[in-house]
């Protein structure tokens, strides 16, 4: 059985009569901080109250986001019937536009097969341009 099944009858149900059981003796959830309960706040939740830093009014979280694509998967933005038909045709290259399928930035990692590509974006690391002029192709900047 339950301990208040043992205790029915007992007046004050074994929680002493001097400090009686109250609701909330002590304040609700966090209350009493930075009064009756700062020694635990301050010991164990340094730098709870307070403010750090600017204020940023208007906050756009995706003017930051640049979503990048690698080089070695380039190719996959066209058709494969595409890269056949550049493969026979070397006078011609095909244009890759980056930005139209969603990305800004094109990165090096991986390798870009030895066919030349004219690839357009807004961004494009170091090794990225270093692996596309080695096949043959180009890098445009679009705004």
């Amino acid at each position: 059985y339950k301990k208040s099944r043992h205790l029915r009858g007992q007046i004050s149900n074994g929680r002493g009569r001097i400090g009686k059981h109250r609701k909330h003796p002590g304040g609700c959830g966090n209350s009493g901080g930075q009064h009756h309960h700062r020694i635990n706040f301050d010991k164990y939740h340094p730098g709870y109250f307070g403010k750090v830093g600017m204020r940023n009014f208007h906050l756009i979280k995706h003017g930051k986001v640049i979503p990048a694509i690698n080089v070695d998967r380039l190719w996959g933005l066209v058709s494969e019937q595409t890269r056949a038909y550049y493969k026979e045709n070397t006078d011609k290259a095909p244009v890759i536009d980056v930005v139209k399928a969603g990305y800004m930035k094109v990165t090096g990692k991986g390798v870009l097969p030895e066919q030349p590509v004219i690839v357009k974006a807004r961004y494009f690391t170091k090794e990225a341009e270093v692996k596309i002029k080695e096949a043959g192709g180009v890098c445009v900047l679009c705004a």
